[in-house]
């Protein structure tokens, strides 16, 4: 059951808001930080996605379509069914969290890595990720810009030009500088991880701080966080049986049904945070809140899931050489006697 260091980070990070808010022009410096940090994360994304390899992925299409279907509808049709939840299990506020959780893009590195380790195909999981994550940049604020702006987020035109500019215009400036910063982004990748990384406790701190001054926390019960776990367990137990039955009635392979599971059931926490900073603005702490328990729970299940196909996997390899051992055995034995 791995749990995540990153997360222990972010909970960290959530404490140290919860003691130490920034406040008044402190305030103002961490939003400045923050909005700057959210360019740069978008910047990097797309100085990193190599457009050559993603072309080359689309001969796979029907997986990655069926991965982007997984990620942008079939899962906000499920937060949209949520609704009726209202306010018996869950609050407005998380809700909301919860809904624009199911609009965010897949993940990359844990797809990859998982898919990896259940041996399924690997190359589908990297250029599904990198479709998903690609597409998320366009069409994950699109769909919460209409979905819950009739959910109450408050999202207009002002919203839409800030998405624009804080995440639209850096990732497509990282594309088009790719060609001459691509090879040092990809010599330090190490290093610039850590600044992902950085940007986006930043952008936690800077939230969770607005969250602890406005006194939010206090709209969060323990019944509440628990029956959004619950639902969160529901939601993550239907994707996961959909991708890997609905990969097999769509008559894919067994490695191919292997990367759709783990790129069409998970979303992706480097991505939503930032996102919801931006969308969110000073109710981001409890619209992220959601996507930080969901990171964590999918990692675990899948991490269980992934030993066992490899598992799988491997009595189907042994199988068929045991079997041919016996033969063997039998046709060159000799009799006693």
């Amino acid at each position: 059951m791995p749990i995540d260091p990153y997360i222990l980070l972010l909970l960290g990070t959530v404490g140290l808001a919860a003691l130490f808010p920034a406040r008044g022009p402190a305030a103002d410096v961490a939003s400045g930080a923050s909005t700057a940090a959210v360019a740069l994360l978008f910047f990097l994304y797309g100085a990193r996605l190599s457009t050559r390899e993603a072309l080359d992925g689309l001969r796979h299409w029907r997986l990655h379509v069926t991965v982007l279907a997984c990620t942008f509808l079939v899962f906000p049709l499920l937060g949209l069914a949520a609704r009726g939840l209202v306010p018996v299990i869950l609050t407005h506020p998380l809700y909301q969290g919860l809904l624009f959780l199911t609009l965010v893009p897949s993940t990359v590195q844990s797809s990859i890595a998982f898919t990896s380790m259940a041996r399924g195909n690997v190359p589908a999981a990297i250029c599904a990720g990198s479709f998903s994550s690609l597409v998320g940049i366009v069409a994950t604020p699109l769909l919460a810009a209409s979905l819950l702006s009739g959910s109450g987020g408050g999202f207009s035109a002002d919203s839409l030009l800030k998405i624009v500019l804080q995440l639209l215009v850096p990732f497509l400036a990282g594309q088009l500088l790719r060609r001459w910063i691509g090879g040092f982004v990809t010599r330090h990748k190490q290093v610039l991880g850590l600044v992902d990384r950085g940007s986006i406790l930043l952008v936690v701190y800077t939230a969770f701080s607005v969250g602890v001054v406005q006194g939010i926390w206090h709209q969060v019960s323990p019944a509440r966080l628990g029956g959004l776990v619950v639902v969160e367990a529901v939601v993550l137990a239907v994707m996961l049986l959909l991708t890997w039955y609905g990969g097999k009635a769509l008559r894919f392979g067994r490695e191919d049904r292997i990367a759709i599971q783990f790129a069409g059931s998970k979303k992706s926490l480097a991505a939503g945070l930032p996102m919801a900073s931006v969308l969110f603005g000073a109710q981001a702490a409890l619209a992220v809140l959601p996507l930080m328990l969901f990171h964590q729970m999918q990692l675990i299940v899948c991490a269980v899931i992934a030993k066992r196909r490899a598992r799988e996997a491997a009595a189907e390899v042994s199988a068929p050489q045991s079997a041919a051992a016996t033969r063997t055995a039998v046709g060159t034995g000799t009799r006693s006697g």
